[in-house]
């Protein structure tokens, strides 16, 4: 089983655009959406969804009225102002760091896990699907993005399924470094502008300094000229192969509003034709046919 997570320093370079046109061409393939907190591969592949459930990650503070003799410990002790005068706990303010569960004399705090999101299992007209929702302005995104490339590992095992398809979250932050743990390689989406390659330069770096092979795909390289030589430029000095790169092309917006792949809305355009080659230069890469010998440890 490999798995290929696409991924890119910032948001709106074009990975999920991209990963469901990936998805066009993949066979024995289940598509993984890690990009928990601004999830949108379900804009485009419409899944049916099979399964839902609810993810718990992270504990409120609750006190209980009945035990509670209001001696203030808590009030003394909660360094985010969460428990009121009349001694109960705001959710939004309470961070679930658990201290005022420890030092109750009279054990009165309960300490439940809350629900932050939900994750799915779908089928869509492309294959498989496992992707969630996070709640908003909740946190543990890393502990939900490994839940989510776990299930999706499930099903790769269950259907006998060669490729996991990952979208991944942007940035170099904890959704990423969950999304890559054992991955088989990376293909960082680049787009040619001062930001864009400053990015791309820290998503090289995560992926060296966890040992995996990564790639580059230049997305929109004709709008200037002169950065995407640059990104040509620092690839080369760091050791990393640009697989392809694609140009301007409005049927990408169009396949979005449509609801459709590149491929399904015009598998003619340049576009299209240059996404078909990038995906045969990946396939074609050493460790898509070679046993997976990464053994880095899954983070979150």
């Amino acid at each position: 089983m490999k798995e290929l997570v696409i991924l890119s320093g910032k948001g709106g370079t074009g990975k999920t655009t991209i990963t469901a046109a990936f998805a066009s061409l993949a066979e024995n393939m289940v598509l993984c959406d890690c990009d928990v907190d601004a999830a949108d591969l379900h804009l485009i592949l419409k899944p049916d969804f099979n399964t839902t459930s609810d993810f718990k990650g992270g504990n409120e503070a609750v006190i209980d009225q009945d035990k509670c003799t209001e001696c203030g410990r808590c009030i003394e002790v909660c360094r985010f102002d969460a428990v009121n005068s009349i001694f109960q706990v705001d959710p939004i303010a309470c961070e679930g760091c658990g201290v005022c569960v420890d030092l109750c004399p009279e054990q009165a705090i309960d300490f439940p896990e809350t629900i932050c999101g939900q994750w799915y299992i779908s089928d869509t007209r492309l294959g498989p699907m496992v992707h969630a929702r996070l709640g908003i302005a909740q946190e543990n995104s890393g502990k939900l993005v490994s839940l989510v490339r776990q299930e999706a590992k499930k099903i790769a095992q269950k259907k006998n399924l060669t490729l996991i398809l990952t979208d991944g979250p942007p940035g170099v932050g904890c959704p990423v470094i969950a999304s890559i743990g054992q991955a088989t390689s990376i293909l960082i989406i680049a787009e040619p502008t001062v930001s864009g390659i400053h990015d791309m330069e820290r998503v090289g770096q995560l992926s060296r300094h966890f040992n995996i092979p990564a790639m580059i795909l230049i997305n929109k390289f004709d709008l200037n000229l002169d950065q995407t030589k640059k990104i040509e430029t620092l690839a080369q000095k760091t050791n990393i192969k640009i697989v392809g790169k694609i140009p301007f092309d409005k049927t990408f917006t169009q396949a979005m509003i449509k609801a459709k792949t590149i491929f399904e809305y015009n598998k003619d355009s340049q576009a299209s034709i240059e996404i078909r080659q990038i995906w045969n230069n990946i396939i074609s890469m050493p460790w898509f046919h070679s046993p997976v010998t990464n053994n880095i440890i899954q983070h979150l």
